[in-house]
């Protein structure tokens, strides 16, 4: 059986590493950080970063288990309605991690990247999945549709939208069963089309 809650701020940073570990060989993350002999441990400073400076700070952090066993294998981060205020100052106090992450030739390369992801996302208030994954190890066992069900529970209780962006068909397969719909792809992401969806 697999567990969800909400991750405590001193798991961030396990929490970061398994979306690292997730995160590995997915087209946008390739992106934006490319392949190196370090690529995992620049997205482990990545994901620390994106978790404290946004979802972390202004939104809420899940973490999946197995019944009885304290490793997270699991984790999605999302960005509560209003997490675009404040969002440039929080970021900015996470500039040391992003800089490990992005050094500072890819830096000015990933902030045009997110802006375009940015753009697409609704103008309406909305909460924001910024990103959910999968220990690889774990795959097949229903942890992403059980990060999904519990936090769209809470989110259909608000009444709010919930958008996301999906990099590969398999994931938008998955969206779509939990009733996202797609909107349109999003252009200017070197060597992938994420898709951008609504639910």
């Amino acid at each position: 059986m697999i567990v969800t809650t909400t991750a405590r701020p001193d798991e961030f940073a396990t929490a970061a590493e398994v979306l690292a570990e997730a995160f590995l060989h997915d087209p946008v993350a390739r992106s934006i950080v490319p392949a190196d002999a370090d690529r995992r441990e620049r997205l482990a400073h990545l994901f620390t970063a994106v978790l404290r400076s946004g979802p972390g700070a202004c939104g809420v952090v899940d973490v999946a288990r197995r019944e009885h066993d304290e490793r997270i294998i699991g984790v999605a981060a999302w960005e509560a309605p209003e997490a675009r205020q404040g969002a440039l100052r929080r970021e900015l106090g996470q500039l040391p991690r992003f800089m490990r992450a992005f050094g500072l030739l890819g830096l000015p390369r990933a902030m045009v990247m997110e802006h375009r992801l940015q753009h697409h996302r609704p103008a309406a208030p909305h909460w924001y999945l910024a990103d959910i994954g999968v220990s690889p190890a774990a795959r097949g066992l229903g942890v992403g549709s059980a990060l999904l069900r519990s936090r769209l529970d809470a989110v259909d209780r608000t009444g709010l939208p919930a958008y996301l962006e999906s990099s590969t068909p398999d994931n938008r397969r998955l969206y779509a069963r939990f009733g996202f719909r797609e909107l349109a792809p999003v252009s200017g992401i070197p060597g992938t089309s994420p898709v951008a969806m609504l639910r």
